[in-house]
C-alpha cells in the first residue's frame, strides 16, 4: 500500500531539451544544467557513472534510466547481474602522481527502492563484476569518451567469493591474479557471457586473455600493475 502517495517516483528518460522555467518563461534547459554539472568526466564520480553507462551500452542494457541505489548496478535482458567499478591514473586535480588503482568488492546489504527495506544479508549481490580501468596516463590528450582508453576486467563473482571472502578491496596487481578476461569495450558482452556461463574461469594465476570472440584492450595491461599500485592481495584476507 502507498501511504500518503509517497511511493516510488516513476523515473521517465529525459533528452536535455526539457526547459528549466521561472514564472512561466525558460531560462535555461535540462542539457545546459547537464554540461554544467557532468562536464567533468575526469572525477571519481562522473568517471563511475560514466562506468556504468559504457557497460551498461555494451550488454544492450541501456534503455530507461539509471538506478541509483539498486543492489547490482545493471540487469541486463539476459537477465545478468552486473557490477561495475572504476579507476583511472589520472585525476581532475592537480597530481603529484599517477594515482594508485584499487577496486571496492566490499559485500553489502541491499536495498530495495520500491519498498524503502534493507536486506539482513551482506554479500555480494551480482553474478560478474566488470572492473573498468581508465587506462590513459597523460592528461594532455585523456579523453574518457575515446573508448580506446580503457580497458575492462571481467570476472565472475564467485570468485571473489571464494578468493577474496570479506575484503574490501583490491588493486590492480592483485584483481590480475584472480585471471580475469581483459577486453576492450566490443568485447564486453561477449566477456560477460563468458563469465555468467559457468565453469569458464582459469584458475591459474595471472591475467587471461579474453577469448578469440573477445577483442582485447590495445594494452596488455602488465604496465597497470606497475610496482607503484597498492595492491591488497586476496590471499591474504582482509576486514
Amino acid at each position: 500500500m502507498d501511504p500518503a502517495g509517497l511511493g516510488a517516483l516513476v523515473i521517465r528518460r529525459r533528452s536535455g531539451s526539457e526547459p528549466i522555467r521561472a514564472d512561466g518563461e525558460t531560462v535555461t534547459t535540462l542539457g545546459e544544467f547537464w554540461s554544467w554539472a557532468c562536464s567533468d568526466l575526469a572525477n571519481n564520480t562522473m568517471r563511475g557513472v560514466l562506468a556504468e553507462y559504457l557497460v551498461a551500452t555494451a550488454l544492450g542494457a541501456a534503455g530507461g534510466t539509471r538506478t541509483e541505489w539498486d543492489s547490482v548496478d545493471i540487469r541486463t535482458p539476459e537477465g545478468w547481474r552486473v557490477e561495475v567499478k572504476s579507476a583511472a591514473y589520472l585525476q581532475s586535480w592537480a597530481q603529484s602522481r599517477h594515482s594508485p588503482i584499487s577496486y571496492s568488492i566490499a559485500p553489502a546489504s541491499a536495498w530495495d527502492a520500491p519498498t524503502d527495506t534493507t536486506s539482513a544479508d551482506v554479500l555480494r549481490h551480482s553474478d560478474v563484476y566488470v572492473f573498468c580501468l581508465l587506462r590513459h596516463r597523460d592528461k594532455e590528450n585523456l579523453d574518457p569518451l575515446d573508448l580506446d582508453q580503457w580497458t575492462f576486467y571481467v570476472l565472475p563473482t564467485r570468485v571473489l567469493d571464494e578468493r577474496c571472502a570479506g575484503q574490501k578491496s583490491i588493486g590492480l596487481s592483485g584483481l590480475l591474479e584472480l585471471s580475469p578476461l581483459e577486453t576492450g569495450f566490443h568485447g564486453l558482452h561477449a566477456a560477460v557471457a563468458a563469465c555468467t556461463a559457468g565453469g569458464a574461469h582459469d584458475p591459474r594465476p595471472g591475467r587471461r586473455e579474453a577469448p578469440a570472440a573477445v577483442p582485447s584492450g590495445r594494452e596488455s595491461g602488465r604496465d597497470a600493475a606497475a610496482a607503484a599500485d597498492r595492491v591488497i592481495d586476496c590471499g591474504a584476507g582482509g576486514a
